[in-house]
């Protein structure tokens, strides 16, 4: 906002937060329909109790699935690539060539163009331009590099000839950190019984490989005397690849897993508050709620004061007056006001002077509903201040809490442990503000519930001039004819009069 010189506003507030996870687990059914979920099975299972199913396909797949050629450098990859492609486009034979990023797509491009092949590049850059490109690529001599992302799941119609030359041909240009991407990449081929085939291209460069201890492969294939531009094929190096991949994939489910677990606290805490604003919002009386929370806090305050075994000469009575007589406005608490010198009697008799007093407070109303209304009224404000403040703080709360793998403690449980009495907290505010404002409330209106929580736009700038004024009827011109019919010009009319 300061960098766009535009009137800084205060940070936006939060009204709610969930997961996808967790969102989609409040559906009471589940289903979907996939090409690659086989490979996250475990994943389906463990978090949304999903079974995944595979259903055979209709047309027997005629595809080839060559195995990966590896390459020591990603120079000879390339130029192994572009090779393939030539010889592929010189018998008419469709090729797609699916890069990971948009920049591998565009340095490919500049190769092909370089040995003269003409061709197509599809990486969500041209977006009105995809559908005809995609719908192109299966045309016999044409040649596509799309990245990952591009056109996925687009029907690519052969034509005869390219049938004839052996369907479209896939060359992935790397191994994806997730082999369902790969999977999708090589099921544009061969789709409802066309022929087809795919190769991968890799070379020990390769971001993949050379985060997982590649360079001892290296150093093992230059040792082995590898000549420049040779082919690797080994069954080591497959292993490789696809240890590498899951080990990712692991990764990534453990950090999603990770992420479900701390809103896992979250979740349970909003179940509790937005079961009770729906009872507030479906009209539910709140007359218990409200007598249960005037004891609940009278207690409190007793048992924080004074000690279960000590005499009535060493209560605190200032303590006592002073945590309940801002909350409910008794009579100040003294010696000589005690009717048993017992911990559980002061209770007691505390208890019933609240609740009496609320009662003659219920009294100052000829109609019961208007005070059940103004119940509803203040416990909803309530909540959702207290709600959207403890939202915010349980989100401070997440940033800070990786620091106390420091102590050698786990983040996770120390985050609970905090989230925990944090909710404690507020619902204890809650319970204490609505049980206040209630003590102190006087009618001199209609009662209505409102929503408190307004979404704000953070980002509106008031200093901003607003937009013109419009006329409710036309502008009359000097030479047009008087309105009120005398046959002449405005001008000479009614309109020198102004």
């Amino acid at each position: 906002e300061a960098k766009e010189h535009v009137k800084v506003k205060r940070e936006s507030k939060t009204l709610a937060t969930i997961t996808f996870q967790n969102f989609f687990n409040l559906f009471e059914k589940k289903c979907g329909m996939t090409g690659t979920a086989l490979t996250e099975e475990k994943e389906f299972r463990e978090i949304y109790g999903m079974d995944v199913v595979e259903i055979p396909t209709n047309v027997p797949v005629q595809r080839i699935d060559h195995q990966d050629a590896v390459y020591k450098t990603k120079k000879e990859k390339l130029a192994a690539i572009v090779e393939a492609v030539e010889e592929a486009h010189a018998k008419g034979q469709p090729v797609l060539v699916g890069t990971i990023t948009i920049e591998a797509s565009e340095e490919l491009s500049r190769l092909l163009t370089r040995h003269g092949i003409k061709h197509k590049v599809l990486n969500a850059k041209f977006h009105e331009l995809e559908a005809e490109i995609v719908a192109d690529a299966g045309i016999h001599g044409a040649v596509t590099i799309a990245t990952n992302m591009a056109g996925r799941g687009t029907d690519i119609k052969l034509d005869e000839e390219s049938r004839a030359a052996g369907g479209l041909k896939i060359i992935g240009t790397e191994r994806h950190e997730s082999r369902r991407i790969d999977n999708q990449l090589r099921g544009r081929s061969g789709r409802q019984g066309d022929p087809g085939e795919s190769k991968f291209y890799i070379s020990l460069e390769d971001d993949l490989m050379r985060l997982f201890g590649s360079e001892r492969l290296i150093k093992m294939f230059n040792a082995m005397g590898v000549p420049e531009g040779q082919e690797i094929e080994h069954k080591m190096l497959t292993n490789a690849i696809e240890s590498a991949q899951k080990k990712i994939e692991n990764n990534n489910f453990g950090i999603r897993k990770n992420v479900l677990e701390y809103d896992r606290v979250m979740s349970e805490q909003r179940e509790i508050i937005y079961e009770e604003r729906l009872r507030v919002l479906n009209g539910e009386s709140m007359r218990d709620f409200i007598y249960k929370m005037i004891t609940d806090i009278t207690e409190n305050c007793v048992d924080i004061s004074i000690n279960d075994d000590a005499e009535v000469d060493e209560w605190n009575f200032n303590e006592l007056n002073t945590l309940l007589l801002p909350t409910i406005p008794l009579q100040p608490v003294t010696p000589e006001r005690v009717v048993k010198p017992k911990k559980n009697s002061l209770k007691q008799q505390l208890k019933e002077e609240a609740v009496k007093l609320y009662e003659n407070k219920e009294a100052e109303f000829p109609n019961a509903e208007t005070i059940r209304e103004i119940e509803r009224v203040i416990l909803l404000k309530v909540i959702d201040r207290k709600w959207n403040d403890h939202i915010d703080d349980m989100e401070q709360l997440r940033q800070g809490i990786g620091l106390q793998a420091y102590g050698q403690r786990d983040p996770l449980v120390e985050y609970k442990m905090s989230g925990y009495a944090m909710f404690d907290e507020m619902t204890q505010n809650i319970k204490e503000e609505t049980v206040r404002m209630l003590f102190r409330v006087k009618v001199e209106q209609k009662v209505e519930r409102e929503q408190v929580a307004k979404v704000t736009g953070t980002n509106k700038d008031d200093s901003v001039a607003k937009a013109p004024a419009k006329r409710s009827s036309d502008k009359i011109y000097p030479n047009d004819p008087c309105p009120c019919g005398s046959g002449k010009k405005y001008k000479q009319c009614c309109g020198r009069k102004k």
